[in-house]
């Protein structure tokens, strides 16, 4: 049975890709490398807490001593790398977390397997699948085709140019070196645990409790949004399936500009708190509960530099050569994710003001 390590598995997709591997594949053992920094949550992984199979290491994928360690203390033969800084406007204000974390700290990983995996065999067969993001390929135009694995790379962001450096590293050792390797770039996720400074999370939030809704620019921008689930998939079929040393694009074919995306997510938030009373109580500034509609909230506000303007996934390699579809539409997905985030107000309120970090100190140790 497959032996896997789990940068950053308490991040948002990291942490929906653990419960969805411990869910589909029981059998397997599953080890959570996290540093938890501000998007590191382990009360993402708090349900899985006490699967015998799933075990959580706090600590700083830089740390190759540890990384080393580790795998070779639980055999690891599967390292998915999701471990990443990703939010745009922090990387604008500080781009050196992201030089940091997105480059050094995947060359470290790198370096770590090559050691262990490549130079003491310790396990026959191994898997290095790097998780990366379609803002690699840089902005599309309103008619240009989507992107493609084939597409050149033009970063616009401190974020998206460091992750491409990641997946050239990634490349380059599996051709230098032979390391086992596979790479995947996806649209943008959205689902439960989503960091609330995120767009979809701080819409449902700001709705709630009768905020503003910042719109960047004119709102033309436009994204294709993948729900998260639909992408664990992608990636177990790539790590199960894919092609060593192969490239795979994982998109959710929902392109939305993100001002109808915000007006939809307005409409299923109006619907919602009309038909349940009891969340008049819990959220008396909600428009709905007032009688109002939360389209009144929107407002748009200066553009942020090097804005991309479209981003769009041709997936059709990864739905041709390992029968991967995305399952749940933009208007489907909007609504779950509405309801996990009513049914998890204890969660997202405790991320915004920081109480698990006491938590967080006192009950996990690096060992």
């Amino acid at each position: 049975m497959p032996r896997l390590l789990v940068t950053g598995g308490a991040g948002f997709i990291g942490a929906n890709f653990v419960h969805y591997w411990l869910r589909e594949h029981a059998a397997d053992r599953v080890v959570v490398l996290d540093a938890l920094t501000y998007a590191g949550n382990l009360g993402n992984l708090k349900t899985v807490a006490g699967n015998p199979q799933y075990r959580f290491v706090r600590g700083d994928i830089c740390d190759r001593e540890l990384v080393e360690g580790l795998l070779r203390e639980e055999s690891i033969d599967t390292l998915v790398h999701f471990a990443a800084e990703s939010h745009v406007d922090r990387s604008i204000t500080g781009p050196g977390a992201f030089v940091q974390t997105n480059v050094l700290g995947t060359y470290s990983l790198l370096e770590a397997v090559r050691k262990v995996w490549l130079g003491e065999r310790t396990v026959a067969r191994h898997r290095f699948h790097h998780v990366s993001t379609d803002e690699v390929y840089g902005s599309l135009g309103p008619d240009d085709p989507p992107f493609s694995e084939t597409t050149a790379y033009a970063p616009n962001s401190p974020y998206s140019a460091s992750k491409a450096a990641s997946d050239h590293l990634v490349r380059a050792y599996h051709h230098t070196y032979g390391l086992s390797t596979t790479t995947s770039n996806c649209s943008n996720n959205y689902g439960p645990y989503h960091f609330p400074e995120k767009l979809i999370p701080l819409m449902i939030v700001n709705i709630l409790h009768g905020r503003s809704l910042p719109i960047y620019g004119d709102g033309g921008n436009v994204r294709d949004w993948l729900y998260v689930e639909d992408h664990c998939r992608g990636i177990d079929l790539i790590v199960s399936n894919g092609k060593v040393g192969e490239v795979y694009n994982i998109g959710g074919r929902a392109e939305c500009e993100n001002l109808k995306l915000v007006q939809l997510l307005c409409e299923h938030a109006d619907d919602e708190v009309r038909a349940r009373p009891e969340l008049h109580s819990r959220f008396p500034a909600c428009p709905a509960s007032r009688g109002e509609s939360a389209a009144s909230l929107v407002k748009f506000v200066t553009d942020r530099p090097g804005h991309d303007r479209r981003y769009a996934i041709d997936s059709r390699k990864i739905e041709r050569d390992l029968g991967f579809k995305p399952t749940v539409s933009i208007a489907q997905g909007l609504r779950r994710t509405l309801a996990w985030y009513l049914g998890n107000e204890d969660w997202w309120q405790s991320v915004m003001d920081g109480r698990y970090q006491d938590w967080i100190t006192t009950q996990y140790q690096r060992r």
